[in-house]
């Protein structure tokens, strides 16, 4: 049996909702979650993912037909693969913003995809945009629509900054660093609803006042958090995160789970943490960005929390 690949998990760590408006993103893998192609059967889990597989198997099938999809797949590979009873096994949680669903469309892509653009660090700026709208016309079957930009950084396993909808790249990110500050997962125990969310930040761009805000407050804020923790600027990247913190409870409360919302002020008032949006919100995961990881944790005691990149 060919040993599969894993497809690990992303955070988009600045840029959710922004980039569908064309401020800057940045993602980076993920690696505590993961997800893979098996064919070991039995389980309740392995049967209810062959079941998945199956429907976007027809869906795949619907978007090469009608030429809505930029690539071409070995679908009767897929289907055979299907019928034996293959499953993705992954411990990628759903509805927690951080890449089920592009975990399985890259994997979906590596393995049955014809001709593929391959996954390599010196890929081009133009390769990871053709790559990007691929994915999104493969997502968009979980999202409604997708920026294609989750399974981007699944297949790719590198960090991407994204400049423009025209413009993205790899990127090296600051090393680890032993100080006391962190990026955290803060987990809110309960999955989010992507689609019903984008249709609401979408209804909200109709509205002059919530444009302007975006381009006034939110893209500024969000944008020099990326050149801040690119350049490894810790002081800029904590005053401008907290600036966006408060964009984002003031102008995204319904991304917000409304009983972390005294919590998320709570964070802003004591400067002991800023919290954000991970992915489209709702639920799920919440970033965390902390000067002081140990005032943090003794602060959010009560939660669960996973760190993802100290400084």
């Amino acid at each position: 049996m060919i040993k599969e690949s894993l497809f690990y998990g992303k955070i988009l760590l600045f840029g959710e909702y922004g980039i569908i408006q064309d401020s800057m993103g940045l993602s980076i893998p993920y690696t505590n979650y993961n997800g893979k192609f098996t064919f070991e059967n039995g389980s309740k889990f392995s049967e209810e993912s062959n079941q998945e597989l199956k429907k976007y198997y027809q869906h795949l099938k619907e978007l090469q037909k009608n030429k809505q999809v930029d690539a071409s797949f070995d679908l009767k590979k897929f289907e055979e693969d299907i019928n034996i009873g293959m499953s993705f096994d992954s411990s990628i949680p759903q509805g927690f913003g951080v890449g089920s669903s592009g975990a399985l469309v890259a994997a979906i892509y590596a393995k049955y995809g014809k001709n593929n653009i391959k996954a390599e660090e010196s890929i081009s700026g133009e390769k990871i945009k053709q790559l990007k709208t691929i994915f999104g016309q493969m997502e968009s079957y979980f999202h409604g629509k997708s920026s294609g930009l989750d399974p981007l950084i699944c297949y790719l396993n590198l960090p991407v900054v994204i400049k423009s909808k025209e413009e993205m790249n790899t990127v090296g990110l600051p090393s680890q660093g032993d100080g006391k500050g962190a990026i955290f997962l803060l987990n809110t125990g309960t999955p989010g609803k992507t689609q019903p969310l984008v249709s609401y930040f979408l209804d909200k761009c109709k509205e002059d006042g919530f444009r302007n805000m975006l381009k006034s407050e939110f893209k500024k804020y969000n944008d020099a958090c990326i050149e801040a923790f690119l350049n490894k600027d810790v002081k800029p990247l904590l005053s401008n995160v907290k600036k966006l913190s408060k964009v984002l409870l003031e102008h995204f409360s319904p991304m917000i789970p409304s009983n972390f919302q005294k919590m998320w002020q709570e964070g802003i008032d004591s400067n002991a943490y800023y919290l954000k949006l991970c992915g489209s919100g709702g639920g799920g995961f919440i970033l965390g960005f902390t000067k002081d990881l140990e005032k943090a944790k003794k602060k959010l005691a009560d939660y669960d929390l996973a760190v993802v990149h100290q400084f």
